[in-house]
C-alpha cells in the first residue's frame, strides 16, 4: 500500500534561484538506472516519488537525472495525480562550465506552459507555448504508457511535445538490455521522433527509448529498485 506523503510548503534553493516546492519522502518508490548509448560513458536514473500534493491538488513527484559527456541535467518534474500529465518542471543544467536554470509552469487546461530561463541567478528568457491539446513531458511519456487499460497490435495515443506525434504498438518482442532480457510492447513514433520499448506484463516497465532527433541516443535499463 502506497503511503501518502506528508507535504510541508518550504522554500527550496534549487541552482541559483529560490522557489516553493515540497517536501517528500527521502527514498523514492522506484528508481531506474539506464545506459546512456552511444554518446559515451553515461547514465539516466528515473526517481518515482509517489503521490503528494501541490497548490492545494493530488500530485505526483518525479526526479530525472542525467549524467553523460559534460552534460548534466536534474528535471523536478511535478505531474498531475492518474495522468502523467506535467503541472510544474524545474530544470538544472550544467554543460561544462556553463550553468542554466529553468522553469515550465503548465496549465493542463489552456494547452500551455510559460518556459523561464535564468542564469547566474538573473531572468533571461521568458515564453509561453501553446499545444492544441494538453501539452505532456518528453521525460513522462514512456511512463504513461503504464496506465494504458489494455494494450494490443496497432493501439494508438495522441503525445503532444507540444509537437503532435502519433504513437503506436507495432509489435510484442525480446529486448535484451544490460538488466536482462524481456518480453516487450514495442511503440514506435510518427512522425519519426522516438520509439519504446515497455515490459509485456503488469509493471511495464520502459526497459528501452530511443530518441530519434538530432543527436540520436538509446537509454538501456540497468537496473531498477523499489521501496
Amino acid at each position: 500500500m502506497k503511503t501518502k506523503i506528508t507535504v510541508i510548503k518550504i522554500t527550496v534553493f534549487l541552482g541559483v534561484f529560490f522557489f516553493r516546492g515540497i517536501c517528500f519522502a527521502q527514498e523514492p518508490l522506484e528508481t531506474i538506472i539506464y545506459d546512456v548509448k552511444p554518446l559515451g560513458i553515461g547514465t539516466c536514473e528515473y526517481q518515482d516519488f509517489g503521490p503528494t500534493e501541490y497548490n492545494g491538488q493530488e500530485a505526483r513527484l518525479t526526479i530525472f537525472k542525467t549524467d553523460v559527456a559534460g552534460f548534466k541535467d536534474k528535471e523536478v518534474i511535478l505531474s498531475e495525480a492518474g495522468s502523467y500529465l506535467p503541472i510544474l518542471v524545474r530544470r538544472d543544467i550544467s554543460i561544462w562550465l556553463h550553468d542554466e536554470n529553468i522553469t515550465e509552469e503548465y496549465s493542463i487546461r489552456q494547452n500551455s506552459f510559460k518556459l523561464t530561463k535564468f542564469q547566474g541567478g538573473k531572468k533571461t528568457e521568458e515564453y509561453t507555448v501553446k499545444g492544441k491539446k494538453p501539452i505532456q513531458n518528453a521525460i513522462l511519456v514512456p511512463f504513461s504508457l503504464r496506465g494504458a487499460p489494455e494494450l494490443k497490435i496497432g493501439t494508438t495515443f495522441d503525445v503532444i511535445l507540444p509537437a503532435e506525434y502519433t504513437v503506436k504498438l507495432i509489435s510484442i518482442e525480446d529486448v535484451n538490455v544490460p538488466a536482462g532480457k524481456f518480453k516487450t510492447y514495442h511503440f514506435t513514433s510518427k512522425p519519426e521522433k522516438f520509439e519504446i520499448w515497455i515490459s509485456a506484463d503488469n509493471l511495464r516497465i520502459p526497459v528501452k527509448i530511443r530518441g530519434l532527433g538530432g543527436i540520436p541516443y538509446t537509454l538501456e535499463m540497468k537496473k531498477r529498485f523499489t521501496k
